[in-house]
C-alpha cells in the first residue's frame, strides 16, 4: 500500500558570502617519525658496546696458558701493546683463551718459547678499527636517511600520510569513458532533463553565461534502492565529453584521522585541475550524514563532511566543475551539504510507473530471445512496485528458467514463474501440507478471493494458489485495473475486507481462526492505524493527522516522540479496532450470503491447487471452474495483498 506525502523545504537561511577555503598551516610530522631516532641511537649504542658472546673463551692465568703453550696446546697468539694475549686452542672443546702477559717478562724468550712449539703469533692487535665504527654507525645512519625520507614524501603529499594514504581513490574517466548513454536509461525524462542540463553547461558554458546563468553546484539523486541513480551517473559520463571523477562515499573514510578530509582536498585539487569536469560521489550518505545527531560523534566522518562543505563553497562559478551525488536516504544527510550553493538541484528517481516499466523491460529483453506469447505490456502491468533492477533481475530469471528447461526461447510462461519465484521463493513441486492444513489454507484464501471479487472497490483477483512457497503457506494475488497515485476512503476499506476476508472464511467454515491470519491481520492494523491517524478518516478525531515519521526510501521511518497525549492514543485505539471489527463483520457478511460460492471455490482449490481469476468468477455464477491451467496474473509488490500463512509454530 503506497502513499504519497508531501515535503516542505526550509527556507535557508542567509549567511556570509562564499569564500574559498584558506589553506590551514601545515600539520607536525606525526610521533613515529621521530621514534625513528630514538630506535637508530639504541641500535647504535647496542652495536658499539654491547660485548661479543663469551661463552666459548677461556680465562686463564699466565702460568697456566705458559703450561698449555709448553704441552703444545695452543695453536695462535694475538698480543696487544698492553700486554693481553688471545687466541685459540688446538683442542676443539675449548676454542679461545685469554691471558695477560707480567710486564717484567723479556719479550725476547716468550716469542722464542712460541716458535719452539708452533704456535702461530697472528701479531699485535691494534685498538678499534675504523670500519668497526663505520659498521656501528650504519644503522643510525639508514634510519635518519629513511625518516627524512618519508618526511619529504608526506610534505610532498596533500594528505601528508604514509605511502599515498591520504590520496583520493576516484576513478578517472578520460580517455576511455563509459559506453552507456542516456538512449539506454529507459523512462525518467523529467530526471535525464535535470541531469542533461548540467552535460549540456559544462560543453557550452558560454550559453548560460550570455544570459547571465550559473551553472548549479552539485546535483542529488535521491530514490529507493535499483531505480538507476548509478545508471545515470554512467550515461552522464558517456554523454559529457569531460572527465569524470567516479567513487563511492565509503572511500573517503579510513581509520586514520584526516585521511578523509585529505582526500576530499585532493579530489576537488584534481577535478579543477581538469576543468571542466564532473565528480560523482555515490552513497555520499557514508560521508555526508547529519552532525550532532549521536552521543558519540565520529571524528574522522564529520572532518571529511566539512572539508566537502568547504571545498563546495570554494567553487568558482565559472571553474566548470560540478558534483553529482546519490543516495537512497536523503533524509539522514546535512543541512549544510543540502543548502543552495552546494547541492542545489535534488532529482528524485522513483520507482517506475507501467509506461516505464514496459520501457526497461524492453532495454533489458534486447539480447533476448522472446516467444511470440510474450507482451512486455502486460509483464510490465503484472510487476508494480518493481525498480528498474527487479525488472533487470526479472529478465534474467525468467532466461534462466528457459534454460533449465532445455530452451534459448522465452516464454510467457517462464515470465510468470520468474516472477512467482522473486516474490514468493521457490515454489515446491508438490503440497507438502496435511489432509486437514491442505483444506484450512484452502478456505482461507478462497475468503480473501471470494471478499475481493465482491468488493466492488478492491482490485481484480489474478490468481489463487495453496502451493506453498518460501513461508507463505498460500497466495492470493490481486492485479490493479489501474496505476493508483490517490486512494480514497472506499478503496482503503474494501481493502481491510480483503485482508481480514481469511480470517473471516475460517471463522465460518472451520469454527475458528488459526495462525494462517497473523499476516493479515498485522497488515490490517497497519493500514487502519494510518487511516485512523495519518489521513484523518476518523469522526472522533476529526480532520486531524499525526504522522509517524519521515518515510524513508528503504523501507522504514524515522522514530519520533509522539506529538499528542495518551487519551488521543486511546482514541486512535479504540477507532482502530472498530475499524477492524467492521472490516470483519463486512467480509463476514459477504461470505454468509455467497456460502455456496465459498465451497465451490474451496473444491477447485483442493482439485488443481492453483486457480486464475476466471475460475472466482465461475464459483461466483455457479458454473463448473474453467478447465486448464491457470493463467499468471502479475502480483502486487505489496504484501498487503497476498495472504501469507503463518505455519502454527510461528512465534
Amino acid at each position: 500500500m503506497s502513499t504519497f506525502h508531501v515535503h516542505r523545504s526550509s527556507p535557508a537561511k542567509s549567511g556570509p558570502p562564499n569564500e574559498p577555503p584558506k589553506p590551514g598551516p601545515g600539520k607536525p610530522a606525526p610521533r613515529w617519525l621521530h621514534m625513528l631516532w630514538l630506535l637508530g641511537l639504541v641500535v647504535t649504542l647496542l652495536i658499539l658496546f654491547t660485548p661479543g658472546s663469551k661463552s666459548s673463551t677461556t680465562s686463564l692465568t699466565f702460568s697456566a696458558w705458559k703450561t698449555k703453550v709448553d704441552a703444545n696446546q695452543v695453536k695462535t697468539a694475538t698480543i696487544d701493546p698492553s700486554g693481553k694475549v688471545t687466541g685459540q686452542f688446538n683442542d676443539k672443546n675449548q676454542t679461545h683463551y685469554q691471558s695477560r702477559i707480567p710486564t717484567a717478562l723479556n719479550d725476547n724468550t716468550l716469542a722464542a718459547d712460541l716458535a719452539q712449539h708452533h704456535v702461530t703469533v697472528a701479531g699485535t692487535a691494534n685498538s678499534t678499527s675504523v670500519w668497526s665504527i663505520i659498521g656501528g654507525l650504519l644503522p643510525l645512519v639508514v634510519l635518519v636517511g629513511l625518516y627524512f625520507w618519508i618526511s619529504r614524501r608526506a610534505t610532498r603529499q596533500l594528505a601528508g600520510g604514509f605511502m599515498g594514504i591520504g590520496q583520493s581513490k576516484a576513478k578517472v574517466y578520460d580517455e576511455q569513458r563509459p559506453t552507456t548513454r542516456f538512449a539506454d536509461v529507459a523512462g525518467y525524462e523529467g530526471a535525464k532533463r535535470e541531469i542533461s542540463e548540467v552535460v549540456d553547461f559544462l560543453k557550452h558554458p558560454e550559453r548560460y553565461a550570455a544570459a547571465g546563468a550559473v551553472a548549479p553546484r552539485g546535483v542529488l539523486m535521491v530514490g529507493p534502492p535499483g531505480t538507476g541513480k548509478t545508471l545515470l551517473a554512467r550515461a552522464v559520463a558517456g554523454e559529457a565529453d569531460v572527465p569524470f571523477f567516479a567513487l563511492t562515499g565509503s572511500s573517503f573514510v579510513e581509520m586514520f584521522v584526516g585521511v578523509g578530509a585529505a582526500r576530499v582536498r585532493d579530489l576537488f585539487t584534481a577535478a579543477r585541475k581538469a576543468a571542466p569536469a564532473i565528480i560523482f560521489i555515490d552513497e555520499i550518505d557514508a560521508i555526508g550524514q547529519r552532525r550532532g545527531g549521536a552521543l558519540v560523534s565520529n571524528d574522522e566522518r564529520e572532518q571529511t563532511l566539512n572539508q566537502m562543505l568547504a571545498e563546495m563553497d570554494g567553487f568558482d562559478p565559472s571553474a566548470g566543475i560540478v558534483v553529482l551525488g546519490a543516495t537512497n536516504r536523503p533524509e539522514t544527510l546535512d543541512p549544510a551539504l543540502l543548502r543552495p550553493g552546494r547541492f542545489d538541484r535534488q532529482v528524485e528517481i522513483p520507482l517506475p510507473n507501467l509506461r516505464e516499466r514496459a520501457a526497461i523491460l524492453a532495454v533489458h529483453a534486447r539480447d533476448k530471445h522472446l516467444a511470440d506469447d510474450v507482451d512486455l505490456d502486460v509483464v510490465a502491468r503484472g510487476t508494480p512496485g518493481f525498480s528498474g533492477a527487479d525488472l533487470a533481475n526479472l529478465v534474467n530469471e525468467a532466461a534462466i528458467v528457459a534454460v533449465r528447461d532445455g530452451r534459448n526461447t522465452v516464454t510467457a510462461d517462464d515470465f510468470a514463474e520468474a516472477r512467482d519465484r522473486i516474490l514468493l521463493g521457490r515454489r515446491e513441486a508438490t503440497n507438502a501440507l496435511m489432509p486437514d492444513e491442505k483444506h484450512a489454507v484452502a478456505v482461507h484464501e478462497s475468503g480473501h478471493a471470494l471478499v475481493a471479487a465482491l468488493s466492488a472497490h478492491a482490485d481484480p483477483v489474478a490468481k489463487v494458489t495453496i502451493l506453498p512457497a518460501g513461508q507463505a503457506l498460500g497466495v492470493t494475488e490481486q492485479l490493479p485495473a489501474d496505476e493508483r497515485h490517490l486512494f480514497p476512503e472506499s478503496y482503503l476499506k474494501d481493502s481491510l475486507a480483503v485482508r481480514l476476508g481469511g480470517r473471516a472464511a475460517e471463522l465460518l467454515v472451520l469454527g475458528e481462526a488459526s495462525s494462517g491470519a497473523a499476516s493479515d491481520l498485522a497488515g490490517a492494523t497497519d493500514l487502519a492505524t494510518r487511516m485512523i491517524r495519518e489521513y484523518g478518516m476518523s469522526e472522533r478525531l476529526g480532520p486531524v493527522g499525526f504522522a509517524s515519521g519521515s518515510p524513508m526510501y528503504l523501507g522504514t521511518e524515522e522514530v519520533r516522540s509522539r506529538a499528542y497525549a495518551d487519551e488521543t492514543q486511546k482514541v486512535i485505539d479504540e477507532e482502530v479496532s472498530d475499524l477492524l471489527r467492521e472490516a470483519e463483520q463486512r467480509a463476514l457478511a459477504l461470505l454468509t450470503d455467497h456460502r455456496d460460492a465459498l465451497d465451490r471455490l474451496v473444491d477447485d482449490l483442493i482439485a488443481h491447487e492453483t486457480v486464475d481469476g476466471d475460475a472466482v468468477q465461475a464459483a461466483l455464477a455457479g458454473a463448473p471452474p474453467p478447465t486448464g491451467p491457470a493463467e499468471s496474473g502479475g502480483p502486487l509488490r505489496e504484501p498487503q495483498y497476498q495472504s501469507r500463512a503463518t505455519p502454527p509454530n510461528a512465534q
